[in-house]
């Protein structure tokens, strides 16, 4: 079992804390997953969220050009590429 004493910082207006790289591994989180945080009985708890296997359709909906820089292939040819 994985486990750390640490302590909590201040982040802008919020506290946060940096959890070890082998209590990360254990509980099988990665940078940028979504957690879910509660609290329980005065306990932190920190539970990962299921990742949505998403439909091609469901993908393309979310797609926003502006932010995603337009068309996917709307860069000059650097090669013998056939346009």
């Amino acid at each position: 079992m994985a486990e750390a004493v640490l302590s909590i910082k201040h982040w802008g207006n919020n506290l946060g804390v940096r959890l070890p790289q082998a209590v990360a591994r254990e509980a099988h989180l990665q940078a940028d997953q979504q957690v879910r945080v509660s609290v329980e009985a005065g306990r932190v708890i920190i539970e990962p969220l299921p990742v949505a296997d998403l439909s091609l359709e469901e993908r393309l909906q979310r797609f926003d050009p502006a932010r995603h820089g337009g068309e996917a292939m709307a860069a000059t040819p650097l090669g013998a590429e056939r346009w």
